[in-house]
């Protein structure tokens, strides 16, 4: 096989698009020694039974306290803060009921920093959100209002415990309720203190608290001052029975001072959360990325493709920002993803596969294609970097200009249809393979099995399978990249149009990889 020459237009590697700092935030690896097993075995046998039991004789006293609280309260319509004994029964009796129903689960609870009024800081963010012993923050800071899903409610006792803290409900039926939710917790946090606080966890899911994942902008929309609150387990809270077999369990509550939007985060909610989750992090000295709930959506649908989980992860805020794509267009793209690495191992795509995906042999345009597509270096392309390959190298190269200039390259007779041997025999030269066996592809680009293709089924090709034009204009390139040195290039006219449209697409393609932050 001749030598691959230099990369021609290499792109920059922008620094945002590298991979992020923590690889997957939302996998625990539990791993317990035989110390540890025997420790918890001992322990559990007495433990576990009684507080079994204690557990059961608080939550005898909570629930009545709670259903007197809530009795004709409605969570619906024009919903208006609790008053007189309501409050009182709130505030006192369920704040210590619940602190005591913490304690027997074995929580010792170490308070840093002091909390804000609802007039100083009338939202309170929470980070990093791990697991439902997280609700302990709630606890920490008198039961202040949450946001939770309307199904919640529906649970079996722990739903009317959370109808005392009159949470802002997010409904997944109602199309209108993300704007609704904001609107309401817009309307509380603008209340001058008249609302208790309102309680968010901003990432809006669990993680292994590895790391900052993105915020999401509901409790930065306000534009009110946000009290960031840090929590910490030191000695490593796990699942509940791990955790009601150990001695105690250490929670760290911080509340850190309020941040206060400039008004260029006030009409910039992304802003503000960054900006609250960069002191959080350093606070906590963890790193931040930009994986979301959307990751953990796009881990189930490659487990469901039988990808590896973790192949989903992309840090779906950033790529769909910088890339302007939405999670459906992401979910389509992990479908075809998993056409070429379905037969691989790991999830993770080698020049052989995705050489025999194209149904093409290994080939210096092809090595160069793949290359670009490879944005580490490791001999292998990931499902990230096939997001970032196909968007922002083949789609802008997949344009109009270019394949009605591929099109005639092919069609050498101009009769506006190729035949297979005008197809082998561009595709031969363009791939440097004598005996190119071109017939699948041919077979699979002629739609209506004529023998002959047409520019319409040319195009819908194209259109549908990006890699192609860009295996082509990266060929181009090379074919410049030749001439340059002084080697003789053996095309016509239009070859060279080509090339330059290629060139501008790629100088294009540059651009959209260098974009800031």
């Amino acid at each position: 096989m001749p030598a691959v020459p230099q990369r021609v237009f290499a792109l920059p590697r922008q620094h945002s698009l590298l991979l992020p700092a923590v690889i997957n935030p939302f996998v625990n690896d539990l791993k317990l020694t035989k110390a540890d097993t025997i420790k918890c075995f001992l322990l559990g046998i007495i433990l576990v039974p009684l507080r079994g039991i204690f557990l059961l004789l608080v939550l005898m006293f909570m629930w009545p306290v709670s259903v007197m609280i809530t009795f004709r309260q409605s969570l619906k319509g024009a919903v208006e803060p609790m008053t007189g004994w309501r409050r009182f029964m709130h505030k006192r009796v369920m704040t210590f009921l619940s602190r005591l129903y913490f304690f027997g689960m074995g929580f010792r609870v170490v308070v840093k920093g002091k909390q804000a009024s609802s007039v100083e800081a009338p939202i309170l963010a929470v980070a990093p959100h791990s697991s439902f012993f997280d609700a302990i923050v709630c606890i920490e800071t008198g039961l202040p209002s949450t946001v939770s899903r309307s199904e919640s409610l529906e649970a079996p006792i722990f739903g009317r415990f959370l109808r005392c803290v009159q949470p802002v409900l997010v409904s997944r039926k109602d199309p209108d309720s993300r704007r609704n939710t904001i609107l309401e917790i817009e309307r509380r946090a603008k209340s001058g203190g008249h609302w208790p606080q309102v309680l968010i966890f901003p990432e809006g899911t669990c993680t292994n608290r590895s790391c900052l994942i993105t915020f999401k902008q509901g409790a930065f929309v306000p534009g009110v001052p946000v009290q960031p609150v840090l929590i910490r387990y030191p000695n490593k809270a796990r699942l509940l029975l791990l955790t009601l077999c150990q001695l105690y369990t250490t929670v760290e509550v911080e509340f850190l001072p309020p941040q206060i939007p400039t008004e260029m985060e006030k009409k910039c909610p992304f802003k503000f959360a960054q900006s609250v989750r960069a002191v959080m992090a350093e606070s906590l000295g963890l790193p931040v990325t930009d994986h979301t709930y959307e990751d953990c959506r796009l881990m189930i649908a490659a487990g469901e493709l039988t990808l590896p989980m973790e192949a989903g992860l992309v840090e779906f805020t950033k790529i769909s920002r910088k890339l302007e794509l939405k999670w459906d267009n992401v979910k389509k793209e992990l479908e075809s993803f998993a056409n070429i690495a379905c037969s691989c191992k790991g999830g993770r795509i080698t020049i052989e596969e995705f050489a025999g995906f194209l149904k093409l042999p290994v080939s210096p345009a092809l090595q160069e294609l793949f290359a670009l597509f490879d944005r580490n270096g490791d001999g292998t392309i990931d499902f990230r970097e096939y997001v970032i390959g196909v968007t922002v190298l083949c789609r802008p190269a997949n344009n109009e200009e270019v394949i009605q200039t591929i099109f005639k390259l092919f069609d050498i007779d101009e009769d506006n249809c190729i035949t297979q041997e005008e197809f082998s025999g561009l595709l031969r030269s363009a791939l440097g393979v004598c005996d190119l066996d071109v017939h699948s592809l041919f077979k699979e680009i002629d739609a209506d099995g004529s023998g002959h293709i047409t520019y319409d089924e040319f195009c819908s090709f194209a259109l549908t399978h990006p890699e192609y034009a860009k295996l082509f204009t990266t060929y181009i390139e090379l074919q410049r990249y030749q001439g340059l040195q002084g080697e003789e290039l053996d095309f016509d006219a239009s070859l060279s149009h080509c090339c330059t449209a290629s060139h501008n697409n790629h100088q294009e393609d540059s651009t959209s990889d260098k974009k800031d932050d």
